[in-house]
């Protein structure tokens, strides 16, 4: 039987404290990760207490920090306390990240310039602090980009823009660091998480809605944050030792769509 085994193997995942990048922490700890994660969270709420215990109940630790990513400062710091916990990092998976929607018209330098920062450097940052230490372990990075690198809409300006950039930034590092670090990217379409169910809730018949997304996919459902986190773990594992410098979509089918009917 083929499995994944990533037992005692340290890795990071950045965005921790909700939504895909809490899937994938408990997928990686399940897997045989111990995680290091950081997110703007403080250590005491509610989801973070959640995480902890359930990679404690896996038999795995978790090493947390509220971190700002767009601070270079902070994320130095932060890996170096992984560093002194656990006393290496195998994986990165750097996945923070925040929908920035406009128009490209009506687009505000402020939030073209935080996009930047938190869509596109953070994710080259945080993999420029882990470089020497992935590299003392063969590791590899998995960066978050989205199915809106491919196709978009209008109005998604300009957050497509940076997720257009990081597969850009995945084969450049894939070139530049190999053979010692693998970096490869994920490029997740809708996925159920308390962010879509929110947009969902905005409209006057959320669930009308829903089930309109989810006619638009060939796949005739959402994805879930666990099977992007399963992935996630594919990619870092040694099954994947020939897999580097590629995104890959996880959308359902949706890019494969010429016109919503």
């Amino acid at each position: 039987m083929i499995s994944i085994d990533l037992n005692n193997k340290v890795a990071i995942v950045t965005g921790v404290s909700s939504g895909i990048g809490k899937g994938i922490a408990k997928v990686m700890a399940q897997a045989g990760c111990n995680i290091a994660g950081c997110a703007r969270a403080e250590s005491t709420s509610q989801g973070i207490r959640d995480l902890e215990k359930d990679i404690r109940d896996m038999g795995k630790s978790l090493y947390y920090k509220e971190v700002d990513v767009t601070l270079e400062d902070a994320l130095g710091s932060f890996v170096e306390g992984v560093i002194g916990e656990y006393g290496k990092i195998d994986v990165l998976i750097s996945n923070a990240g925040v929908n920035i929607f406009n128009s490209a018209a009506d687009c505000s330098v402020e939030d073209w310039e935080y996009n930047h920062k938190l869509n596109l450097k953070a994710h080259w940052s945080m993999s420029r602090f882990c470089r020497p230490y992935l590299a003392e372990t063969n590791g590899s990075i998995v960066i978050m980009t989205s199915n809106h690198a491919y196709q978009t809409l209008p109005g998604c300006f300009p957050y497509n823009v940076t997720k257009t950039a990081l597969t850009g930034l995945v084969r450049s590092l894939a070139i530049e660091w190999g053979p010692q670090v693998r970096i490869n990217g994920i490029a997740p379409g809708f996925i159920e998480t308390e962010g879509g169910k929110a947009w969902f809730n905005s409209f006057e018949n959320p669930e009308q809605e829903k089930e309109k997304t989810i006619n638009i996919h060939p796949a005739g459902r959402l994805g879930t944050v666990e099977e992007v986190g399963v992935l996630c773990a594919y990619l870092a594992s040694n099954y994947a030792r020939f897999i580097t410098g590629a995104t890959y979509l996880i959308d359902g089918g949706r890019s494969a769509v010429m016109q919503d009917i």
